[in-house]
Formats: C-alpha cells, structure tokens, sequence
C-alpha cells in the first residue's frame, strides 16, 4: 500500500540488487540512445554548421539584449523619475529604443536562417531514410507493416522538423536567460535573489515528475501512431477482400481498439504535459508577488534596495521564472521529437541488403541456370526448411514450370534466383557464374516478372512500360506494347499512352494490366523470365491473348513458370514437380507422364 502510495512522487519501494542492475542498464541504454540520436542529427547539419553558430550568436546578443532592457527601465527610475530630474533622460530612451529595434532584428534573423537550417537537415534525413529504405532487404520489408513505415517518413520527421524550427532556439535562448538574469541579480541584491530562487527547487521536481513520465508516453504515442497507420494502410489496400466477406464490422472494432489505444497513451501524454504552464504560472506568479512584496518592505526600511531595483528584479523574476517554463514546455516538444528520431534513425541503422560481389559487373547472361543442393527457409522461423537440397540445370532459352500445391516452394525458387534472398545452404549459378559473386544490379537488370497481380505506378501508361528500361525511346515503348497485344486497347484509352493510370488502376482490367507487364518485360529485354501465376484469374479470351504474348516475349530467352492449372505448362521443356519444399520428380512432359508417378497424378487430377 505505501508502494502505490510513494511511487507517483518519485519514491520506488525497496529492489533487489538484480532489479537495481536491470533499471540501471535500462537508464544507461536511454542515454545513449539520446547521445546516438542528438549526435546523428548534429551530423545532418554539415555545411551548415557555420550559419548555425552564427544563429547562436545572435541569440547570445538577444538574450543580452533582453537583459538590458529592464536595466535601463530601472536606472530611469532611480536616475530621473524618483528624483525629478529629466536632464539626460532623452539619450537613455534613444538607448532603450536601441535595445529594443536592435532584439527585433536579432530575432527576426535568427528564426529566419534557423527555419532554413531546420529545413535543410529535415530534408536530409526524410532523403537519408528514402534512400536507405531502397536498399534494405527484402526481409526487412516482410517484417513491417508499410503503413508503420511510412509514419516514420512523415509523422516522426515532421516532430523533429517542428522542434528545430521553433524549439532549438527557444531551448538556447531560455538556457542563457536564466544564466544572464541570475548573474545580474546577484551584482544587484542577493537578498532579492535568494527570494526569486526559492521556487526553483520546486519547480525543478515537478518537471522532474512530469518529464519523467512523458518522456516514456510521447515514445508509446509515437508507437502507437505508427500501428493505427500502419493498419489503416493495410485496409485500405485490402477494401476488396473486406467488402468480399463482409468484415466491415471486424475491421472496423480493430481500428476502435487501436485508435482507443493511442487516445488514452495521447490523453495521458498531454494531460501531464499540460501540468507544466500550470505549475510553472504558479510559481512564476508567486516569485513576483514574494519579490514584491518584500522588496516594497526593503526599499522602505534600508538603502540596499531602491524603486528602480524592485522595477528591475519584478521584470527580472518575470524572465528567470519564464524561461523556466519555456524549457520546460519545450521539453516535452524536444522528447517527442527525439522518440521520432530514435525511429527513423533505427531505420537507417538496419543493415543494407550486402553486395559484396565485384566481378561479372558486366557481365551478359546467356540464360543458362543451375541450382546445386540448394537449401533455404526463412528469417526468424523454426521451422522446417521452405525448399530442401533442390537440384536442376536449365539451358538457355529452355522453359521450365515449377508445379505444386500451395506452399510447396515454388515461388522460393524464384525469390532465390533473383537474390530477394541468398540460399543458407547450396549454390545457384547463371552461365556457371554463383550468384553470389555477381552483384545484384547486373543480375536484375537482366531479369524480369511477371507476376499475378502486376503492380503499375500512379503515372502514364507510357512510363508504365518505360519502367522496364529508363532509356527506351517512345517508338521502343510501343513496339513493345504492339507484341504484348496491349497497343489496341491502349490506343482506346482516353489519352491513349499518355493516359494516367490512378489510384490501383482499377480504371482497366487485371488482364490488361497483364498485357502492360508484358510490354515492361520486353522493353527490359531480359535474359531469364519469371512468370508467376501469369494467367491467373484471367478469362479465357484474355488468356488466349496473353499467352500469345508470352510466347513472343519467352521466345529465345529462359523461362521459369509456376501454374496451377497444368493447361499452361504443356509447351515446357522441362517440368520441376515440388512437394512440400522437395524436388519430387524433374523431366520432360513424355518422361514424367511415362514414369506415372506425382505429375500424371497431378493430371489426372485436374483431368476430374
């Protein structure tokens, strides 16, 4: 009971020493953690370091400046108005005047060219985080919901982005208020300043209790941001589905829990964040009335204290107590930023995708492919293996088809021949070159897929298929559009191959899509294709004319295809059976239907 009672205020019950060492890691961990954060971003500045020391300079002079002005006000008290004598008094205006247009100019300057370097590192970072995702494996991206990344691209960026724009200087400026107006008050009357400090102690515990909690709540917040985009991205995405089995109420009580989650971490994050104004007003309000009142009290009954010092140091407390509280505003800001920062630099420090490989740079594949004891499964699982000590060899320009059920590795094989991921076991080699030892570039470059369900980009139909190769000229796009039979129907669309395709081109039909795909592979001019259930879900008129352009983009070249409906495999030149991640049967369509094994199994089948 007086656990519950002392832990809200900053007491913990008595630990074991194993407990103390845990927290004490943990406590370490974080400052390290900060220091890693603050330093990657201080590396951001770069060029322009020299521009930023300038705005500190100028934030030195308007804290100086700041200071100053009170000054003045008060030795105009004591020199002029208390004694009536106004000779002289002109010149002390200009001076105040002065200070004052001299603080505009400081601070006009100062937000100017720190909004510009805050730009400039945002920039960097949110470019350093694009640019780093683009060679990260493709594991990485199987581990993480795309909406959860692209919060850290946009949410936690813009946190750091608000904090340097406004919080940096702000930071600076208070820090160095409080250092100027404490040192002037001491040259002016200790006995007043002991009276202001008396609410320090105070203040600094109660932001000690707060920032001690908010600094674990903007982290859960930001987390928890993450997740609801993250799902509300993949809903998105998957409106089709839902719709097909009526999940809308589902979908909708996960949103709630999730969104629920994130309004109670927020409520909590900001209720004790909006504990500091309060608390800091308070003692703000209080120091002034203690300096007051008190020094009203000197100023009547000793020479140490005059009018003019008790005008100064009512200002005075005013700028000590304020700064105070815009540090400790700014705090909250500031810890909210670097738990958006800690995010997206945990993203730039994963391990790129390795490409140690730097002979056959240039190298120009025939087709020919070999897989040697090949053994593979995937990141993070215990599972049994996903494709087991698989052996084949493949001529160039030969087509072979991968059947099978569901899961038995067939798609593996191809993921592995193009390097999304390195066998743990075995070798894979093109024109008896590993795989290994060719870098990636050369080796997808010279690859292409064709896929069930072909991906287009928010652009033109035009650069849809330029996508294959960059270079293509305009004639080259619709010669190949022209052997993909997709020229006809491209030619009726509203703006023919300037056409924007929108959204998730629902504007056209997954069998012209298919046809688009076809047209990006043979402007690419592969050398191996890989078609994965390339006719799935097509209609059977669609279907006669996409594989009519298959058979012209697969002429010459190597081809690997996976189907399920045996129909489309029958002009293979060999037929890899996979079961269960093993290579079962492997042949000609004559040798395997003469064995009467797993494949006429498999036909027969599909005979019923």
């Amino acid at each position: 009971m007086f656990d519950a009672i002392r832990r809200p205020f900053g007491y913990e019950p008595l630990l074991k020493k194993a407990d103390l060492d845990k927290k004490a890691a943990k406590k370490t961990e974080r400052a390290n953690d900060w220091k890693s954060t603050l330093l990657n971003i201080w590396r951001l500045v770069d060029e322009q370091r020299v521009l930023l020391i300038t705005v500190l300079a100028l934030v030195v002079v308007s804290s100086g400046l700041t200071l100053l002005g009170p000054y003045l006000v008060g030795y105009m008290v004591d020199a002029f108005i208390v004694p009536g004598e106004f000779t002289g008094m002109g010149s002390v205006v200009l001076w105040l005047v002065a200070v004052y247009a001299g603080l505009s100019v400081a601070l006009y300057l100062q937000n100017y060219w720190m909004v510009g370097i805050a730009q400039q590192v945002v920039y960097r970072m949110r470019t350093r985080l694009f640019s780093h995702m683009q060679q990260l494996p493709v594991t990485f991206f199987d581990k993480r919901q795309h909406g959860e990344l692209m919060s850290r691209m946009t949410n936690d960026i813009e946190n750091v982005s608000v904090t340097l724009n406004s919080s940096f200087i702000q930071v600076f400026s208070s820090i160095l208020t409080v250092i100027g107006t404490a040192v002037v008050m001491i040259t002016l009357s200790p006995i007043l300043t002991v009276l202001t400090l008396v609410v320090i102690p105070v203040m600094f515990m109660a932001i000690r209790w707060i920032t001690k909690r908010t600094s674990r709540l903007y982290k859960e917040q930001q987390k928890a941001i993450g997740e609801l985009n993250g799902y509300i991205e993949e809903t998105v995405s998957g409106q089709r589905i839902i719709k097909a089995f009526s999940q809308e109420p589902r979908v909708f009580d996960e949103f709630t829990d999730k969104s629920a989650h994130l309004r109670r971490t927020a409520f909590w994050a900001w209720t004790y964040a909006g504990f500091i104004p309060k608390v800091m007003n308070f003692l703000n309000n209080a120091s002034f009335a203690l300096v007051a009142g008190v020094g009203g009290i000197l100023a009547l009954t000793t020479e140490h204290v005059t009018i003019g010092v008790i005008v100064i140091f009512t200002e005075y407390a005013r700028q000590f107590t304020r700064p105070l509280n815009d540090l400790a505003n700014q705090f909250n800001t500031v810890l909210s930023a670097i738990a958006g920062a800690e995010r997206v630099f945990a993203i730039t420090e994963e391990p790129v995708e390795r490409d140690d490989a730097e002979g056959h740079r240039d190298a120009v594949l025939k087709g020919g492919v070999e897989f040697d004891r090949v053994s593979f499964k995937y990141e993070g699982t215990d599972e049994e293996w996903t494709v087991r000590d698989i052996s084949f060899a493949v001529r160039p320009g030969q087509t072979a088809a991968l059947v099978g059920a569901t899961g038995a590795g067939k798609t593996t094989i191809m993921q592995l021949l193009a390097r999304f991921y390195d066998a743990n076991e075995g070798e894979i080699r093109l024109d008896g070159i590993p795989v290994t030892d060719m870098p990636r570039e050369t080796l997808r470059r010279q690859i292409a897929f064709i896929l069930q369900d072909p991906f287009l980009f928010e652009t033109s139909v035009r650069e849809n298929i330029r996508y294959g190769r960059l270079d293509a000229t305009d004639e080259e796009v619709e010669e190949a559009a022209k052997k993909a039979n997709a020229h006809d129907f491209i030619e009726k669309l509203p703006d023919g191959y300037d056409t924007v395709i929108e959204g998730d081109g629902s504007m056209i039909s997954q069998g012209q899509k298919q046809l688009l795909s076809i047209a990006r592979a043979l402007v690419a001019d592969p050398a191996i294709l890989l078609l994965d259930e390339a006719t799935s879900s097509i209609d059977t008129v669609t279907e006669l004319r996409i594989q009519e352009a298959l058979e012209r983009l697969m002429e010459g070249r190597t081809s690997f295809v996976i189907a399920h409906r045996l129909n489309t495999v029958r002009q293979a030149d060999l037929v890899f059976v996979m079961e269960l991640g093993e290579l079962v049967e492997s042949g000609t369509q004559e040798e395997l239907v003469s064995r009467n094994g797993r494949y006429t199994k498999m036909l027969e089948d599909a005979k019923l």
